[in-house]
C-alpha cells in the first residue's frame, strides 16, 4: 500500500457500521499498514500491592525495593480452567525500584493499597547459592499511590 492509498474501515456486522482500525498509540512510531517501526518497552500496571515492599541490600552496597503487584485479568485474557475447575484470574508481577526517591515513597505502601506504576521489563543476572540466576521483572520508574487499603 502506498502512502497516497487508504485502507477503508473494517465493516462490523451489525447494521453496516464501521469501526476503526486499531493503531498503536503513545510513543510507538507506525508505517503506513499500522507495523511498529521501533520496539517499544513501556509498562504501566494499576493493581493492589500483595505485600509489603522489602529493601534488599546488594553485595555492591546499591540497594533497590521490591514488591508485587497484583493485576485482575480481563475475562477474555483468562487462562481456560483446568481440571481442577480454577482459572487463573489475576497476575503477581514482581517490581523493583532503583531510585532513592522511588524507594522512600514505595516503602511507606502497604499490603492492599491501589497503585499505578510505570516502567519498563528487565531481565536481572545475579549469583545466588553459587549459581548465576535471573528473573524478569518491572524496573519501575515513576510510580503513586492511588487509594490506601482501609486495613490498619
Amino acid at each position: 500500500m502506498t502512502k497516497t492509498q487508504t485502507k477503508t474501515p473494517a465493516r462490523t456486522p451489525d447494521k453496516g457500521r464501521t469501526k476503526p482500525q486499531r493503531r498503536l498509540q503513545d510513543k510507538a512510531e507506525v508505517d503506513d499498514a499500522g507495523e511498529p517501526l521501533a520496539a517499544v518497552n513501556d509498562v504501566r500496571l494499576v493493581g493492589r500491592l500483595s505485600g509489603d515492599p522489602v529493601v534488599v541490600k546488594l553485595p555492591s552496597g546499591d540497594a533497590l525495593v521490591t514488591f508485587r503487584i497484583t493485576v485482575p485479568r480481563s475475562p477474555t485474557s483468562a487462562v481456560p480452567r483446568s481440571a481442577s475447575g480454577t482459572g487463573q484470574r489475576a497476575d503477581s508481577v514482581p517490581c523493583t525500584a532503583w531510585s532513592p526517591r522511588l524507594r522512600r515513597s514505595i516503602l511507606t505502601w502497604r499490603t492492599g493499597d491501589l497503585v499505578d506504576v510505570s516502567g519498563a521489563v528487565r531481565c536481572r543476572f545475579y549469583q545466588a547459592g553459587g549459581a548465576t540466576r535471573s528473573r524478569v521483572e518491572v524496573e519501575v520508574l515513576a510510580a503513586r499511590i492511588m487509594r490506601r487499603s482501609s486495613a490498619a
